[in-house]
């Protein structure tokens, strides 16, 4: 069928009209991710509290896929997987390394991407894709060798320091490499209600309160970006930066929420103050959900959709942090574990697929993948050759076809700058049975760390570790985690 279709892409000639041309020409790839969404957070994975109608249209029009990995448990080194095909035994950002500080003044951003690096984007785009970034980057700061523009991308706007999107009212985003001004006076995203404020008084909060909020603007220029492509494919990256704290949401979005039984949280466990913590949560997802409507919506407007193929996932887990209330929505579902873990919860992420006319409505794929896939299988989409990447291409799955690869194993490494670092691995064993193993290092022990064995076919909430019973696999996971990583030119990155 592929083989079939890219036959018939290459007859298509530059008289057709943009519509005919983009009927018949290679599909065009939206890829949007939520940041700190668990994989119970929405209705397609079975969120009982906060309403996601767009994303159930997604489920029901195309994929759920059910045990789909994140490339990482924090956003860069996740994001880094994803943009290029490496796990992060392999990836050069492995932690989120800050540069600079909160303030406008310190917006230093992370480690950058070295010059050269293959990613999803130089792909495409030497494929003959205009491609966009639209969003939270972390990768590089401004003025850095790690911009989207310098990594692919013929456009950007969005957040390029990640820290600076703890705001979801900020000064400025930006655009390509200059500075986009947004109508909001400076808020510091790290301060608490002072004790003398009444937390159950709204006007308490009115000194954390803006107007200009900056995911309504990344929705509108990911709008604008698809309506100013024409015949040319494309590639849309939107990331947006929610609903990763601090909870912050339109007054009007609360709504629907307002049943909620609500304790005010006073940000004294970090971020900012809210009054209604579950609400603004609830309210910022749905949020999202709208914008993945309105990106379907446009689409059908151009005639495009059958042509376009959108995935929706999420960079790790839910955290705990800035008083989203993740057990009141059950946002890891039954998974142990949450952001900062290399448990289930942590990197095991909500992901649908949806392509009208190519992916089968209403499927289910229990297929195992994760970010480092994404680029072959957009390779194998666009009829181009990936660079050496640690993924197999996920397509077959899509399409329902037969000769998908499978992974023997998948290999994460975290490295917690506040202290530890993680290995887990899951791997296959001889009889096709899944398993996951995960090493704890302690930065105040010199011990070996034990390594922990999970039977995830009949336990995937890794509750019972049954290392002790299992030398054989113990062994086996070992042997995959030393043989699965280089080593890391931050000695921090290492294990010795």
């Amino acid at each position: 069928m592929l083989c079939f279709c890219l036959i018939q892409y290459a007859h298509i000639t530059s008289a057709q009209s943009p519509k005919d041309n983009a009927v018949g020409s290679r599909p065009n790839v939206i890829y949007i991710l939520a940041d700190d969404l668990g994989i119970g957070d929405i209705e397609p994975f079975g969120q009982q509290h906060i309403k996601t109608p767009n994303l159930n249209r997604m489920m029901r029009e195309g994929m759920v896929l059910t045990q789909h990995y994140a490339g990482n448990t924090v956003c860069a080194p996740s994001r880094a997987s994803l943009m290029t095909g490496l796990h992060s035994g392999h990836t050069q950002i492995r932690g989120n390394f800050e540069l600079g500080g909160f303030t406008d003044e310190e917006e230093f951003g992370q480690m950058p991407l070295n010059p050269g690096t293959d990613t999803v984007a130089t792909m495409l785009q030497d494929a003959g894709y205009r491609t966009g970034m639209i969003g939270k980057w972390g990768l590089g700061g401004p003025g850095s060798y790690g911009t989207p523009n310098k990594h692919g991308f013929d456009y950007f706007l969005g957040y390029l320091d990640q820290k600076q999107a703890h705001n979801h009212y900020p000064t400025h985003l930006w655009e390509n490499e200059e500075r986009y001004p947004l109508e909001n006076t400076f808020l510091y995203p790290h301060q608490s209600l002072p004790d003398s404020a009444d937390p159950y008084d709204e006007t308490s909060y009115t000194p954390y309160k803006r107007k200009d909020y900056a995911q309504t603007r990344l929705t509108g220029a990911a709008l604008e970006f698809i309506e100013t492509t024409s015949e040319q494919p494309f590639f849309l990256y939107l990331a947006y930066a929610t609903p990763h704290a601090a909870l912050q949401v339109a007054e009007k979005e609360l709504a629907p929420y307002s049943a909620f039984n609500e304790t005010p949280y006073t940000a004294k466990r970090n971020y900012l103050p809210h009054p209604k913590p579950r609400a603004a949560r609830a309210a910022m997802i749905s949020n999202i959900d709208s914008s993945v409507g309105k990106i379907m919506e446009r689409l059908e407007e151009l005639q495009i959709d059958d042509n376009t193929l959108i995935i929706f996932s999420s960079d790790n887990g839910p955290t705990p942090e800035g008083g989203g209330d993740m057990e009141f929505f059950d946002s890891n579902s039954y998974y142990r574990g949450y952001k900062r873990d290399l448990y289930e919860g942590g990197i095991r992420v909500p992901t649908l697929a949806r392509w009208p006319s190519r992916i089968q409505p209403g499927s289910r794929s229990d297929h195992v993948s994760a970010f480092w896939d994404l680029m072959p299988t957009l390779a194998e989409l666009a009829g181009t050759e990936p660079p050496k990447t640690d993924g197999l291409s996920f397509l077959p799955t899509l399409m329902q076809k037969e000769g998908q690869e499978q992974h023997q194993s998948l290999y994460w490494e975290f490295h917690n700058t506040r202290g530890g670092h993680v290995q887990a691995v899951r791997f296959l064993d001889d009889f096709s049975k899944s398993w996951k193993a995960v090493r704890l290092y302690s930065q105040s022990s010199d011990t070996e760390p034990a390594i922990q064995l999970y039977d995830l076919d009949n336990d995937p909430g890794e509750s019972i570790d049954l290392a002790a019973k299992s030398a054989t696999l113990v062994e086996q996971a070992r042997e995959i985690m030393n043989s699965s990583r280089s080593r890391s030119f931050i000695d921090a990155w290492n294990f010795d």
